[in-house]
């Protein structure tokens, strides 16, 4: 019986690494732009110590042949603009939304979809899952129309478009495009 124990013990150990698995990888990945667009790359190559003026972090959902806006997106619901946890949007300085003034800080980011126009809303609550939206706790609330995006786009996807004195967030997804005008102060 002596000599079976370290075959048992290492039996038993085996066992135990064999059940530990990777999670799947998920159908949503993670993804993060800034502005300026090139920070990324001025900070890797320390052409830059301060601090980027803006940067939205999202998952991208795939079109994946589904019928988005009006079906799987409802009109007239809260959106949490993208997959998974709720988007996030961090402005490192003040700005101007729509002539409204935001603080720097970090923000959940949603959005109510209509044909026409989109509200686009700033909220307090952080690290959430992308359906627990608390309007009580809204900073913001802009609309901005709805413009064709030139093309189809099968992944969800936001990026910063750099201009004098501010920079646009884009939105889009299949044929639809969205543009949320900040300027810095």
């Amino acid at each position: 019986m002596r000599k079976m124990l370290p075959f048992i013990f290492c039996l038993i150990c085996y066992g135990s690494f064999a059940q530990q698995k990777p999670t799947d990888l998920d159908k949503s990945p993670l993804d993060m732009s800034y502005s300026p667009q090139n920070y990324p790359i001025l900070k890797m190559n320390g052409k830059t110590t301060e601090q980027p003026a803006s940067r939205v972090i999202y998952s991208r959902p795939q079109k994946s042949g589904r019928t988005l806006f009006g079906g799987i997106i409802s009109y007239n619901q809260v959106w949490r603009l993208g997959a998974n946890e709720s988007t996030e949007i961090e402005f490192f300085r003040n700005v101007k939304i729509n002539n409204k003034s935001v603080p720097k800080g970090r923000y959940s980011l949603y959005a109510i979809c209509n044909p026409e126009k989109w509200t686009l809303i700033l909220n307090n609550d952080k690290d959430i899952w992308g359906l627990a939206y608390n309007q009580k706790k809204d900073v913001l609330r802009v609309e901005e129309n709805v413009q064709n995006a030139g093309t189809q786009n099968e992944f969800f996807t936001m990026y910063f478009e750099d201009k004098k004195g501010g920079t646009n967030l884009n939105i889009l997804w299949d044929s639809v495009k969205v543009v949320m005008p900040i300027s810095f102060q």
